[in-house]
């Protein structure tokens, strides 16, 4: 009995033992076996342009892309800035401003938008709106700029995609596309093809995220960064080749605008110095089905922060959402109280301008404090993120406009009250503007 006993026990041992390593087998090799490698096809010279015909080789990245469709807010600036009516009195975007909608409405917006914002620049206005305007500018020469908006919008049937950020020939390469930017680069003395891979994540993006102007003669889009890219810098090359966009019909000041300027700001910046990119938080990594890819769908870092944030900081995600809060808070104040300066500076500048007998000098000097002024807190103004790219840049420029525009007005004032004029009237209602002192305390 023993012994039958011994020997089943054994029998049933060895069983086990064999299903043990046929599992182990099959697992090891279920694992190990060669992946099957996704065939990524060139894209043709006559697709790349049409965002469509990249879907077979990237499906995931292309839905994700699509899903900026959701991004469907579009809220008027005026609605939590009325002071930028007054601010751009004389230019279109005093007829219309609005919020940015996802990239899959950029040529949506500008197609239903005050005409006015694009009247006066006419095709130079589609420039950052799709991803053929890198082959219609060559085609066309520097004269795209200055031809028929229609007869350039009309032929736009893709928004800005793939073509403008990935090589055609590998996609998984990035791309950078954009002549203004190329040009401007170059001009810097910056070798943009020696750029990393890690660079690049944020140079596709400073192809159009940026500041920039319409040459006088041609329209061409062209970046100021020619003394540097900062808000002074900015000011400093469009005095020395003596640029105004327009003259405010109330203050008389020749005026200079700035556009949403994120790459600017993000330049020198906490994130940027500690080797972040643009697209570490706006296309963070994510898991789509069995694959990890950046996302396409571009948008706010708060709604991904697990993805955009957490990996990389170890506070929680509370603490995080308190000290964004903060940051954009203290900006909104700021440009609030910016935005009272600069009324209050226009409003007398308007009555100063044309008065008999007063001291023209004081008048010229009061408006190019203005110029400066209002190109600082636009700068911050015009820029998403309410302050984030670079809070303590952000800041400065507030206050940095603030006090200008308090310097013109207390001139405008002394020439109006010299010649004997009667100061302006102004609303008690506009958010105070004189405590720049705090402010640089908080910052």
């Amino acid at each position: 009995m023993k012994g039958r006993g011994k020997g089943a026990l054994l029998a049933l041992s060895a069983v086990v033992v064999a299903i043990v390593v046929g599992v182990c087998a099959g697992l090891f090799f279920g694992h190990n076996t060669e992946l099957k490698q996704t065939v990524i096809k060139p894209i043709s010279a006559e697709e790349q342009e049409n965002n469509e015909a990249w879907k077979a080789n990237y499906p995931a990245q292309f839905e994700t892309f699509e899903q900026t469709k959701d991004n469907t807010d579009h809220p008027s600036h005026f609605e939590s800035h009325p002071y930028m009516k007054l601010m751009y009195k004389g230019t279109g975007y005093a007829e219309e401003f609005n919020e940015p909608r996802g990239h899959a409405y950029m040529l949506d917006d500008i197609r239903h938008i005050n005409e006015n914002r694009w009247k006066a620049k006419q095709a130079a206005c589609n420039t950052c709106k799709s991803s053929q305007i890198p082959g219609l500018i060559e085609k066309y020469g520097d004269k795209y700029y200055s031809m028929d908006f229609h007869k350039i919008n009309d032929q736009l049937t893709n928004t800005v995609g793939c073509y403008n950020c990935h090589e055609t020939d590998d996609p998984s390469e990035l791309a950078l596309r954009q002549p203004p930017f190329l040009e401007a680069m170059k001009a810097r003395g910056i070798d943009v093809s020696q750029a990393s891979r890690q660079e690049k994540r944020t140079l596709v993006c400073a192809q159009c995220h940026v500041t920039y102007y319409f040459q006088p003669e041609t329209n061409k889009v062209t970046f100021p960064w020619k003394e540097g890219l900062t808000a002074e810098e900015q000011i400093k090359y469009y005095d020395s080749i003596n640029f105004s966009e327009w003259v405010h019909p109330d203050s008389g000041t020749p005026l200079i605008k700035p556009r949403h300027m994120e790459y600017e700001y993000f330049k020198n910046s906490t994130h940027e110095s500690a080797g972040v990119s643009c697209a570490d938080c706006h296309m963070p990594y994510m898991k789509i089905g069995n694959q990890k890819i950046s996302t396409h769908n571009v948008g706010s870092p708060l709604d991904t922060m697990e993805q955009s944030c957490l990996t990389c900081h170890r506070e929680s995600k509370d603490w995080l959402l308190g000290r964004v809060k903060s940051i954009q808070d203290q900006t909104k104040s700021m440009e609030d109280r910016a935005g009272a300066a600069v009324t209050e500076t226009i409003k007398t500048l308007a009555v100063a301008k044309d008065l008999p007998g007063v001291d023209k000098d004081k008048v010229t000097r009061a408006q190019r404090l203005h110029r400066e002024g209002q190109y600082y807190m636009d700068c911050v103004m015009v820029t998403n993120g309410f302050g984030f790219h670079n809070p303590q840049q952000s800041y400065s420029d507030l206050a940095r406009g603030i006090d200008l525009c308090q310097e013109a007005t207390k001139l405008a004032q002394q020439a109006i009250l010299e010649a004997g004029g009667t100061l302006p009237e102004i609303s008690s209602d506009q958010p105070k503007a004189d405590d720049t002192e705090k402010n640089k305390e908080d910052k």
